[in-house]
């Protein structure tokens, strides 16, 4: 794969890129519009991406065989108000279905959240779906788990996979066992947090959950007075995982992007004491290098990393996509962009939008 070649779009600070330059594939293109981001980005790879995907002029772009898109997640995400298509990023999509539509790669990669699936009863998937048959690929997707490929984190994220050429067959992509524990990917030493026995409470009996978790008790931290039941006043409900504390022979909780301030908590039953999961063991359970680096401000850190994607996972996925040969197989050839005739027009009617593109994409307004 060494003369094949790629465009990181919503780029972040790398996930995308690290997984697939170990693969050997070339970057030729980035895209990112965080301005943190794009810095981090810039201080690891050598190049700033270019920034807001709605105002690049696509005929400018290289030719490349694969595309890889993190598309903004917030409109779908369990984390903020699952909008969908009614939240302005969502819109986002349809930049990039152009994109797509002007430069027709080989193939093309998009990771989003788990719940992307059940926004609108899976009327919103089923959209973006279709839009990507639309554009002359062969489609199949997949809900992926990063502690199935060698990352102690239950971080489950829908992947899209779109081939001119054949159907990626997603049963085929072998999953790592056993799955990590957790302590194989902690620090030796380090000036750790720890917290002190009056500060949190222990459940008797944990056991470990089917997604592989440990749930082993929580900070002592009354934030639910209402509306709960007895002795469950401590614990954080859906996301809000601040109060939770987790052993060290499970796997981890998803690392949030709305986590600004590392309250990841971890029990370790041989010394009997809860710590915080430091910042640096928090990229190296998404699968970071241990030389990466990360932006000065700790906040901005703790909200890439959580909104990074798990870059072993992409690695195993594009080994398998190369033993499926969906890739034309002929490297960096010259592409000629297809005419605004020869695809339908990337259009939808979604209730309650309205979206204004500089280019060609349609308003898309109510019908009621």
């Amino acid at each position: 794969m060494a003369d094949f070649t790629f465009a990181d779009l919503f780029a972040g600070i790398g996930g995308f890129r690290i997984a697939l330059e170990r693969a050997g594939l070339k970057c030729l293109y980035s895209c990112e519009i965080n301005e943190s981001c794009r810095q981090v980005y810039y201080e690891n790879f050598g190049e700033y991406p270019e920034a807001d995907i709605s105002e690049i002029d696509f005929s400018t772009l290289p030719d490349v065989d694969l595309i890889t898109a993190g598309f903004p997640c917030q409109p779908f995400s369990i984390c903020g108000r699952r909008r969908g298509f009614s939240d302005q990023r969502g819109t986002i999509f349809f930049y990039l279905c152009e994109l797509l539509k002007h430069k027709q790669p080989d193939v093309f990669i998009l990771e989003n959240v788990k719940h992307l699936l059940h926004i609108e009863k899976g009327k919103t998937f089923q959209i973006i779906l279709n839009e990507l048959r639309n554009l002359g690929y062969f489609i199949s997707h997949e809900l992926l788990n990063a502690k199935d490929f060698g990352l102690p984190q239950n971080r489950e994220r829908v992947f899209i996979v779109g081939s001119k050429y054949k159907r990626f067959e997603f049963y085929k992509l072998p999953k790592i066992t056993p799955i990590p524990r957790l302590r194989e990917f902690l620090l030796p030493q380090d000036n750790f947090d720890y917290l002190s026995p009056e500060e949190y409470t222990l459940i008797e009996n944990p056991k470990q959950q089917d997604s592989g978790l440990i749930f082993v008790g929580y900070r002592n931290k009354s934030i639910w007075k209402k509306g709960v039941r007895p002795n469950t006043e401590h614990l954080s409900r859906v996301h809000r995982q601040p109060n939770r504390i987790y052993s060290v022979d499970g796997v981890h909780p998803t690392l949030p992007s709305q986590e600004s301030s590392g309250r990841f908590f971890i029990y370790l039953p041989e010394e009997d004491r809860v710590r915080k999961l430091t910042l640096e063991e928090c990229y190296k359970i998404m699968g970071f290098p241990d030389n990466f680096k990360k932006t000065p401000s700790t906040a901005d850190a703790y909200r890439q990393i959580g909104n990074s994607v798990a870059t072993t996972v992409v690695k195993e996925l594009i080994r398998e996509m190369i033993n499926q040969e969906i890739f034309s197989g002929t490297p960096n050839r010259q592409k000629t962009a297809i005419s605004e005739k020869s695809l339908p027009p990337v259009q939808l009617t979604i209730p309650g939008l309205s979206v204004r593109s500089p280019r060609t994409i349609p308003s898309v307004s109510q019908t009621g």
